[in-house]
């Protein structure tokens, strides 16, 4: 397996599971991945968020930890990265607003990369219009934004993933083992045990 070299979009109060688990896993496989915030350079921090099902009709939010970014946004060329991932959390609806992130997006679905987003990560998609016609899930207050950019929102429960050619999405940090799978498969990742 060739390692590849990700690039993965945070900012601040990304949801903390959403960024910390597979930021390390996919390390831990032997991946590089490079964790940039616009107008922050490596060695900052972003805060997360923590966000849990406890109940109510939506999620609760809480602060959850610093997450130090290892690269620099202004210095990143998407074509350097063969693939991308963006956590959730409520980072992608400010995120979304920057146009060098909607390019960056934008460049990874041109050149058939490999992308994963959760949660409210496909904000950021529809946003960069990249998902008409895609199957793609979402936490579920994103449904109408994933519908209104043309994307077929997947209906699957809090711990499933979907993989639509070279995308794959979840709807929240439940999704991890089935999101992370998924998303290692599409990248030609081969795990011997």
């Amino acid at each position: 397996m060739a390692a590849k070299k990700i690039l993965a979009l945070v900012g601040d109060f990304v949801e903390d599971y959403e960024i910390m688990v597979p930021f390390q896993a996919l390390q831990a496989v032997g991946h590089t991945v490079h964790a940039v915030c616009p107008d922050k350079k490596a060695g900052e921090t972003v805060a997360t968020a923590i966000h849990d099902f406890e109940g109510q009709q939506t999620y609760s939010e809480k602060r959850g930890h610093n997450f130090s970014l290892n690269a620099s946004f202004a210095e990143v060329d998407p074509a350097s990265y063969d693939a991308l991932l963006i956590a959730g959390g409520r980072a992608p609806e400010y995120l979304r607003l920057n146009p060098k992130v909607i390019d960056a997006v934008k460049h990874f679905f041109s050149a058939d990369k490999p992308v994963a987003a959760i949660c409210h990560g496909p904000q950021i998609l529809a946003a960069a219009r990249v998902i008409d016609g895609r199957r793609v899930s979402a936490y579920p207050a994103c449904r109408p934004e994933v519908e209104l950019a043309g994307g077929r929102y997947a209906e699957i429960p809090i711990d499933g993933a979907v993989t639509d050619g070279k995308l794959v999405t979840a709807p929240a940090w439940p999704a991890h083992p089935a999101w992370i799978s998924q998303f290692l498969v599409v990248l030609g990742t081969r795990i011997e045990l």
